[in-house]
């Protein structure tokens, strides 16, 4: 246990030292910290910064699922930013689920979504298991896991020092704290590996990188999905890593949003042209693209994900129609491989 005038120094998780934790705080091995508060204003008040419009509603009404898939059947349905329902093998997983206006600390004020979720809260499916890949906002929605809990008691997965956090607000709920490397197993053959992404946490000013985050992969009758919440593209060291250990993978769900500007946003949030390498270095054969158009947290515009990963597909000489960028309410089937 770390103790700094007899006070723990990290509120989330207490655990030995490992290649990726020193004991306080968790790290990217051989990566890049994120910058500090002068660069944070540099970048604040830099200028650059698109303009978004209030809303943008998406050209899908919102989608009603069945309320299960089975055999070699895979349906991904996008509800917004990092929020996905995956249909595999008879059960129904969420990442990072937040329905809420918001992605921030306060109801009143910060990043807001221009669109409304591609499903209905109400109209869900009973949710099986929810993933949370790190602790932002914007991924990490403490009134929606309260809703969820309320409605289905999912299974939460999440990397080490998350689960503190959901535990203070749901103390009763189900959850595993994962560590990179370990493999959680679920019925008719379902598995969850805990997997590295270059990325860090923060809920506040004062409690960075103590929260682990993780990729994680689901392993099914039906094949093998790789989903990222947040990564920088970290020379494509993690792609390679995953594609030597989990081999072919049917389905990758991968960030193609919150990139600019790139001397602030590289080590944290890929961009379409390295989303699109790092299909190909993960060996994947289709893609669900995800984190964008939904809430602005950087300075691109709302359409300039999808018009940079249209150029990237092209120069990359990849079929448009193996990366699909969904958007809210959009339902794709994937097709067998």
């Amino acid at each position: 246990m770390n103790t700094k005038g007899g006070r723990n120094r990290n509120p989330y998780y207490q655990g030995p030292v490992s290649d990726h934790f020193d004991g306080t705080h968790f790290f990217n091995p051989e990566g890049e910290a994120p910058l500090g508060f002068r660069e944070l204003m540099r970048w604040q008040f830099g200028g650059g910064r698109s303009a978004w419009p209030k809303q943008a509603p998406s050209p899908f009404p919102p989608a009603k699922p069945a309320d299960r898939i089975g055999g070699q059947d895979l349906r991904v349905t996008m509800i917004g930013h990092a929020t996905l329902l995956i249909q595999v093998a008879g059960l129904n997983i969420l990442t990072d689920p937040v329905w809420s206006n918001r992605t921030s600390p306060f109801s009143f004020a910060g990043p807001k979504r221009v669109v409304e979720p591609g499903i209905r809260f109400d109209d869900l499916p009973p949710i099986d298991i929810v993933l949370v890949t790190h602790n932002h906002y914007d991924h990490l929605d403490l009134a929606t896991l309260k809703r969820l809990h309320k409605a289905d008691g999912p299974h939460i997965v999440t990397p080490l020092g998350n689960d503190t956090i959901i535990r203070r607000a749901i103390p009763v709920c189900k959850i595993s704290a994962v560590d990179w490397g370990d493999q959680l197993s679920f019925r008719d053959g379902v598995t969850i590996d805990s997997e590295p992404c270059h990325h860090w946490s923060a809920r506040g000013t004062r409690d960075r990188r103590m929260a682990l985050w993780a990729a994680f992969v689901i392993s099914t009758p039906a094949g093998k999905i790789y989903h990222i919440g947040d990564t920088g593209f970290h020379g494509g060291i993690n792609y390679r890593a995953a594609c030597e250990k989990h081999g072919l993978f049917r389905l990758a769900n991968l960030p193609i949003g919150a990139y600019e500007p790139r001397w602030f946003m590289k080590a944290q949030h890929q961009n379409p042209a390295e989303a699109v390498k790092g299909m190909q270095l993960c060996n994947a054969t289709y893609v669900a693209g995800h984190h964008f158009a939904t809430i602005q947290l950087t300075n691109e515009g709302i359409k300039e994900p999808v018009a940079a990963l249209e150029k990237a597909l092209r120069e990359q000489g990849v079929a448009p129609e193996r990366f699909r960028a969904l958007r809210a309410g959009e339902v794709f089937d994937v097709p067998a491989i």
